[in-house]
């Protein structure tokens, strides 16, 4: 990794957490701790537009509005494995839906802060992915002008684009293994195929040390982190 980008990376790491190995306790102290770990980036997730601050320039990954311009316009964090999902499979959500596991549920709350299940996005795509699940689909032209993912109503599916296929893999593996959540063989079998097709990056490697110095671990498929390395708090 360049040296510039190593200082920035663990600069932002520094302002992010009061201490590394301190993770966020909700999703709202996540969010606020995630605007950070992408400020050097910028790029959200599923169409690769370039934002500013919660602004994004749609112009710049030729994403073209489906029904909800002023939601496109802005930056929302995105569960890639969604809160419904985590929920679902625990007691909490069938006794009060999300408020309630976000009340109540201490594995529920982890999960649902994790930074390694955060992604920016755009706002409407965040709203059209909802709790789908993702698949294989054809390309469907223009449903967001340039922007490769595909999102299937009817079916409830979406299919992202190429660039973070494995990402999502691999956060699902993590989910899974850190949570217990349970994949279906469907999910399972689409995953693995995704995690060999779609290896790991640069950028997912960078985004794994920076997340890993705030929660104090890693994410496994992706790989080791170096903790020492992490700052120390100025506080």
């Amino acid at each position: 990794m360049p040296i510039r980008c190593l200082v920035v990376f663990l600069l932002a790491c520094a302002i992010l957490s009061p201490a590394h190995g301190q993770p966020p306790r909700t999703f709202s102290e996540a969010k606020k701790m995630a605007w950070p770990l992408y400020a050097k980036q910028s790029v959200e997730f599923y169409c690769g537009c370039r934002y500013n601050g919660n602004q994004v320039d749609l112009r710049s990954c030729g994403y073209v509005p489906r029904k909800n311009p002023q939601r496109a316009s802005r930056i929302e964090w995105e569960h890639i494995v969604p809160a419904w999902v985590i929920g679902h499979q625990r007691r909490c959500w069938q006794q009060g839906g999300r408020r309630n596991c976000s009340s109540n549920d201490k594995v529920y709350q982890r999960a649902e802060a994790d930074l390694f299940n955060l992604v920016p996005s755009i706002g409407e795509i965040n709203g059209d992915r909802s709790n789908y699940s993702y698949a294989w689909l054809p390309q469907k032209a223009d449903q967001y002008g340039a922007c490769k993912t595909v999102v299937d109503f009817k079916a409830r599916k979406v299919m992202p684009r190429a660039q973070v296929r494995g990402m999502i893999a691999r956060t699902y593996f993590y989910m899974r293994d850190r949570y217990g959540l349970r994949l279906s063989k469907q999910d399972l079998r689409l995953f693995e195929v995704w995690h060999k097709q779609y290896p790991v990056d640069r950028w997912e490697r960078q985004r794994n040390q920076l997340i890993g110095c705030v929660m104090g671990w890693s994410n496994p498929y992706v790989g080791k982190i170096d903790l020492g390395s992490c700052p120390k708090s100025s506080r």
